[in-house]
C-alpha cells in the first residue's frame, strides 16, 4: 500500500522548527537554528517570521535569539484538559503530594514515550529536574515507563525494542533487554517500578501504571532526589502509590464501565 504524502512541506519543516526549541530551555540564534533543523538561515527565517506572526514563537530583538510563543499555550491547555486520565487522577495525585510533599507526576504513553501530563512540585529543596508538562521521556529510562512496558504483551515489546534506540543517560541507564525484562517481572509482581538516576543523576523515581481491563490510560509516580531516599521513605511511598493506585483504577472502572 502507497505511504500518504504529507501535504505542505513547509508545516514539517515549521514543526521541526517548533520541535527543536522546545528541547532547548533557552532562546536560540537563527544560525544555530537553520544548522539543527537542515535548512538554509534563508527559508528558517522566513517560517520563523511567520511562525512569530501567530504567536508561535518569540523574537527578542535586542539579542535575535528566538523561543516559542505563548500561542501554543492555549490549544496545550485545551489538550490536557480535555484528557480525562488528568481529571480522574488529579484529587488522589494531589493527595499523595500532600501525604509526601515528593514530586508527583502523571503522563501517558504517546508512542514509544511517556507525555507529561502534570506536576506537582515538592517544597522540600529539591535536585533539578528535566521533567516538564508537555514534554516525554523515554520509556525505557522512566519509572512510569517501565511500568507501563511490564503490561505489554511479548509481541508488543519485541515491536518496541526493535524501533527504539535505546541510549545511555547516565552510567546506571539500563539500554539491554534482558536487565529491563527481569525488571518487567518485578513490576509484574509487585505492581510499582523503580528508575534509579537511570535519566538524570540523583533522581529516584517509583511509578505505578493505570491499566484497565487490559487498557492503559496512563502512570504517575513519586520523585526525590536520592540523598533523601531511606528504607523508611521508600516504604511510605510505595504503600502510598499502591493505594493511590488502588482508587484511580477503581474510579477508572466506574467511569468507563459502559464504554
Amino acid at each position: 500500500m502507497t505511504q500518504p504524502q504529507p501535504y505542505g512541506t513547509v508545516l514539517l519543516k515549521a514543526e521541526k522548527i517548533l520541535s527543536f526549541l522546545a528541547s532547548k530551555s533557552e532562546p536560540q540564534p537563527l544560525h544555530v537554528i537553520a544548522k539543527e533543523t537542515e535548512m538554509t538561515n534563508s527559508t528558517a527565517s522566513k517560517i520563523l517570521s511567520t511562525l512569530e506572526l501567530i504567536g508561535y514563537i518569540h523574537r527578542n530583538d535586542k539579542t535575535k535569539t528566538y523561543q516559542l510563543g505563548s500561542g501554543l499555550v492555549k490549544y496545550a491547555n485545551q489538550y490536557l484538559k480535555d484528557l480525562s486520565i488528568s481529571k480522574i487522577a488529579y484529587p488522589y495525585l494531589k493527595e499523595l503530594h500532600r501525604l509526601l510533599d515528593e514530586t508527583v507526576h502523571l503522563s501517558i504513553r504517546e508512542g514509544n514515550e511517556m507525555l507529561y501530563l502534570n506536576k506537582l512540585e515538592s517544597t522540600q529543596p529539591i535536585v533539578v529536574t528535566t521533567s516538564r508538562i508537555g514534554f516525554t521521556k523515554p520509556m525505557y529510562a522512566s519509572a512510569m515507563g517501565k511500568a507501563v512496558l511490564a503490561e505489554c504483551s511479548t509481541a508488543e515489546l519485541d515491536d518496541y525494542f526493535s524501533t527504539v534506540r535505546m541510549t545511555a543517560f547516565t552510567p546506571n541507564t539500563r539500554v539491554d533487554r534482558d536487565d529491563l525484562e527481569k525488571e518487567f517481572q518485578f513490576v509484574q509482581e509487585h505492581g510499582y517500578a523503580f528508575e534509579n538516576s537511570e535519566e538524570q543523576i540523583e533522581v529516584f523515581c517509583i511509578g505505578a501504571s493505570l491499566s484497565v481491563d487490559g487498557k492503559n490510560y496512563g502512570a504517575f509516580s513519586v520523585s526525590m532526589p536520592t540523598y533523601r531516599r531511606t528504607p523508611e521513605l521508600e516504604e511510605k511511598v510505595i504503600s502510598a502509590i499502591l493505594e493511590t493506585k488502588r482508587n484511580i483504577i477503581q474510579e477508572l472502572k466506574q467511569v468507563y464501565h459502559y464504554l
